[in-house]
């Protein structure tokens, strides 16, 4: 009866009575070998890393975290991302203490969404880890567009100067966490301010790779 009156559907491929179905689950495991290393279009001078593919339920999962309140999501979500990071400290690629550092959002969009998604997912990622914390260093400044459906050039343009550092820095080294890469201007732009800070950064990760 509850269903009726709150229908419930899987976040990831839209299947009744269920928040996310197993199916769905299984497309977000991380996989032996993952995240792989990326080659955006837009190279930000640090190693990239993407946990998937902006596709099938890592894609709806996303959007219905950012643009559908769909907040029960932030936890498989969180889940992969935790993985991910887990992985780059065993290969060596970043060391604790470390600082995770997520990628700056529009402030108009963060309103919109309740908050920053992706600073909620990293922060449940990591939560309970003693040497990890998460710190939300950057903010987009305002006049900064909505990138979805700008091509590499105009997302530079777009970004380039836009993004400052906000409250308390880093202490430690630093990995940028972001949901989607695209072109990587957001990621370069990013990575430029926290290194002009004197801070070290490691490597971006992405939940997905556009």
């Amino acid at each position: 009866m509850l269903d009726l009156v709150l229908p419930l559907e899987c976040g990831g491929c839209g299947a009744p009575a269920t928040r996310w179905c197993a199916a769905c689950a299984r497309e977000l495991v991380v996989q032996p070998g993952e995240p792989h290393l990326i080659d955006p279009r837009v190279d930000p001078g640090v190693p990239v890393f993407a946990l998937g593919r902006y596709a099938g339920a890592r894609r709806q999962a996303i959007l219905a975290v950012k643009e559908h309140g769909r907040g029960d999501l932030v936890m498989p979500l969180a889940g992969a991302l935790a993985t991910g990071v887990h992985r780059l400290l065993h290969w060596g690629m970043v060391e604790t203490p470390l600082t995770i550092v997520p990628a700056p959002t529009r402030r108009f969009a963060a309103r919109r969404r309740g908050g920053d998604p992706v600073a909620r997912i990293a922060t449940v990622a990591v939560a309970g880890h003693p040497d990890i914390a998460v710190v939300q260093a950057l903010r987009m400044r305002a006049l900064a567009r909505d990138s979805v459906g700008l091509g590499s050039a105009a997302r530079e343009r777009n970004i380039a100067g836009r993004v400052v550092l906000r409250g308390r820095r880093p202490r430690t080294e630093v990995i940028i966490v972001d949901d989607i890469v695209t072109t990587g201007a957001t990621a370069r732009e990013s990575a430029r301010v926290l290194r002009a800070a004197g801070l070290r950064v490691a490597a971006v990760l992405a939940v997905a790779a556009a």
